[in-house]
């Protein structure tokens, strides 16, 4: 029987959103000098400015890419982004897991558009990203929170596309390579990959997108809080700082002090090298046991943020498994031993373990993880 490991995990803190905050975050450490105060005010709305500023800093935004915050997260901003662009052209949409399904049933069933090409996949796969007609808008996501399934690279999108491509990048940006070029609209919230606290969603838009609110009038009514025209044209203050609705400023201090930290550790660079490393972990330790895998099919597909694993259906003595039942039993046991907290499967996608391994979280707690998960394996199956 394999031994209970001796050395627990620095932080239990694997939750694929929101994920860990960065090591050494303290809330005292936040700049606290804006609260109380009218988000409209001069030192408030600058320093709303500044956390755009720097999103498009360690993003390594091009220049002419303007960078807003919207309410109600990466949702909120994603469906700002289809209800203000879409219905001019066909589409297709690109969907492999949870929220790319979802973005499939607002298409189609509260947007009312009918000219729309599905192109799904099961969980473990990417669909046919051949498919795409660059005469027509694009929708998918960049990385498959709950599937662990992610977009390898951007190559499938027509440099001379005519349609735009709206990608659902929300736990892919800050730990995945992206090609600015391929994307015409980009969302994500703060509570993905940087650890930032929930509820507030952001846009990019490169100048294509700010070309097609300008000149493109939906034909359904549009929510306040999806409001992002002026006048006929794009309310360009939402990229100096305004915003549509009142933000939670201790939110954006909270943001800033996460894109220090990330500044101040080596950038985009730095991130991605971390969670790559920690995926690395993961996949040495996968190739070892045959009774773990990555959910996703493809190696050049599996996610080096939100890491999908799925158990065999036999124990290494061919024993029948009940894969969820195990789940749930290691995942109580991490719990208990406050080893790994929130690695459960997301409740759509097939049983098995989901584990959060972006640039905030430690490649030794991963390593340390790991141990506790293999001996809570054998401890069950060896009592059954």
């Amino acid at each position: 029987m394999i031994q209970k490991p001796k050395i627990k995990t620095n932080r239990a803190l694997f939750s694929s959103g929101p994920c860990a905050k960065y090591p050494g975050w303290d809330i005292n450490n936040l700049d606290t000098t804006i609260l109380g105060r009218s988000h409209r005010a001069k030192q408030p709305k600058n320093f709303i400015e500044y956390s755009i500023n720097l999103t498009a800093e360690l993003l390594e935004l091009p220049k002419d890419y303007k960078v807003a915050i919207v309410p109600a997260s990466d949702t909120g901003a994603f469906e700002l982004a289809m209800w203000n662009l879409l219905g001019s052209r066909p589409i297709d949409v690109f969907a492999w897991e949870s929220f790319g399904k979802g973005w499939v049933t607002d298409i189609i069933n509260q947007l009312n558009l009918s000219n729309v090409n599905k192109i799904e996949a099961e969980y473990g796969f990417l669909p046919d990203l051949s498919k795409a007609n660059p005469k027509n808008d694009i929708v998918f996501t960049l990385n498959g929170t709950t599937s662990g399934v992610k977009v390898p690279d951007l190559n499938w999108i027509d440099n001379n596309r005519e349609g735009l491509t709206l990608c659902d990048a929300t736990s892919g940006l800050f730990a995945q390579n992206v090609d600015w070029s391929k994307l015409d609209v980009t969302t994500f919230s703060w509570q993905k990959v940087l650890g930032g606290e929930a509820q507030h969603g952001m846009i990019i838009l490169s100048p294509r997108a700010i070309d097609r609110i300008n000149t493109y009038n939906p034909d359904w009514p549009m929510p306040k809080i999806f409001r992002i025209k002026k006048s006929g044209k794009v309310d360009e203050s939402i990229f100096t700082g305004s915003t549509i609705n009142t933000p939670s400023l201790m939110c954006v201090a909270d943001y800033v002090s996460a894109l220090e930290w990330a500044k101040k550790s080596g950038g985009l660079k730095k991130l991605i090298e971390i969670a790559n490393s920690n995926l690395d972990i993961i996949s040495q330790w996968v190739e070892k046991n045959n009774w773990i895998s990555f959910l996703a099919q493809d190696k050049e597909t599996i996610s080096n943020t939100s890491v999908c694993l799925e158990f065999a259906s036999k124990s290494p003595d061919g024993d029948d498994l009940d894969t969820a039942a195990l789940s749930k039993d290691i995942q109580k046991i991490l719990e208990e031993e406050q080893i790994g907290y929130d690695i459960g499967a997301y409740r759509d996608a097939p049983p098995g373990l989901r584990i959060w391994v972006g640039a905030t979280v430690e490649p030794q707690d991963v390593s340390i993880l790991l141990e506790w998960i293999e001996w809570a394996y054998f401890s069950i199956i060896q009592k059954q």
